[in-house]
């Protein structure tokens, strides 16, 4: 039976943690729609896009929106140099198709992920088992694998973040439709390599601060219980 426990507590350790690593980065991605302001301001894309703050960020909604699945399409009409225009052609529609698919890929995985959290922990209160400390000692050394990679994942990108960056695209794209031109693409001059540098550091800072509270909290329970089974002795 322990060998059971053991496994539904990994089982639903790993669930938890792949729900609180999406659920961080979505939070990093939908909270706070000012960091793109400033990103746009730091890169100065309003000048190469010749466009106003209120219609580069109307742009971003509407992306913000294709990307979280709650609109079809991305026929987004804005102005341009004065011109009012369609702002995304059709190279740039067809890569963030396959953006979508990853995206909405992802909040599958969260709630896949979150069911099995539930049963999980449900199958461990119920077969008795001693669940918090069981599910606190998981958690701890499974998030310390995971804050360990992370760290050596940050320095890996830190050292060269283009070419990982072009590593990234090659593995989970089976195209080359993200390689877009600024003299054709207004996407790339909206988001220039630095806001995606900029952004994966603040997806770091969202999945780190959730990784390291998930650890302490862990840690609390892990030492109360045994605490507990301590005192019946």
């Amino acid at each position: 039976m322990r060998i059971i426990h053991r496994i539904v507590a990994c089982l639903t350790v790993v669930s938890t943690i792949i729900v609180l690593l999406i659920a961080s980065a979505e939070l990093a991605i939908y909270v706070d729609f000012r960091f793109y302001e400033k990103e746009y301001e730091k890169y100065q894309v309003l000048d190469d896009l010749e466009m106003k703050m209120e219609d580069v960020m109307f742009v971003t909604y509407e992306m913000m929106d294709y990307l979280h699945g709650k609109r079809t399409d991305l026929i987004v009409s804005t102005t341009v140099d004065g011109e009012e225009r369609e702002f995304f052609n059709n190279r740039e529609k067809q890569h963030m198709e396959d953006v979508q698919n990853i995206f909405l890929g992802g909040i599958k995985l969260r709630n896949i992920a979150s069911i099995i959290m539930i049963v999980g922990v449900i199958i461990l209160i119920y077969s008795r088992a001693k669940w918090k400390m069981l599910l606190a000692k998981w958690y701890m050394g499974i998030t310390s694998i995971m804050i360990i990679a992370g760290v050596g994942i940050g320095y890996i990108f830190s050292k060269d973040f283009s070419k990982y960056f072009v590593k990234f695209h090659e593995i989970f794209f089976d195209n080359d439709l993200w390689l877009l031109d600024p003299d054709t693409d207004l996407m790339i001059r909206m988001l220039p390599e630095g806001f995606f540098v900029d952004f994966s550091v603040r997806i770091g800072i969202f999945v780190t601060i959730a990784l390291v509270v998930n650890f302490i909290a862990s840690f609390c329970i892990y030492r109360s219980q045994r605490n507990k089974i301590s005192e019946t002795y």
